[in-house]
């Protein structure tokens, strides 16, 4: 399992970004995706999850109608598009392989992408 996310970066409160997740060593397609985070001193956080087909999404309080998840799973890849952010989203961001219960799971995770929001 090889996952490798980008797009991450520093970003005013209010801005947005746009991370991704190249996926391979295994079947795309045929596994629910996740993203995660972890804030310095907190433990990690599951943020948003997508069904295999992309038609169900799945989202942690905090970020509902700010965040958007979505896969295009001919190129193999997972996106997060981060609307309205806020200082409180500044962590380290995970792509997952995997559903809900993932953040328990860092075998399953990419290297991470840091995302700061900050004034």
């Amino acid at each position: 399992v090889q996952l490798v996310e980008s797009g991450g970066g520093m970003v005013q409160p209010g801005g947005s970004l746009r991370l991704s997740c190249a996926a391979s060593g295994f079947i795309f397609s045929s596994y629910d995706m996740s993203w995660v985070r972890q804030a310095p001193g907190k433990r990690p956080e599951w943020v948003s999850a997508i069904e295999t087909d992309g038609d169900s999404t799945y989202y942690e309080d905090s970020v509902k109608g700010r965040f958007t998840i979505s896969r295009d799973n001919a190129k193999n890849t997972l996106y997060l598009q981060m609307n309205s952010l806020e200082p409180e989203d500044t962590a380290l961001y995970y792509c997952a392989r995997g559903g809900p219960g993932v953040e328990y799971e860092p075998e399953y995770w990419g290297q991470g992408t840091q995302v700061t929001v900050s004034s």
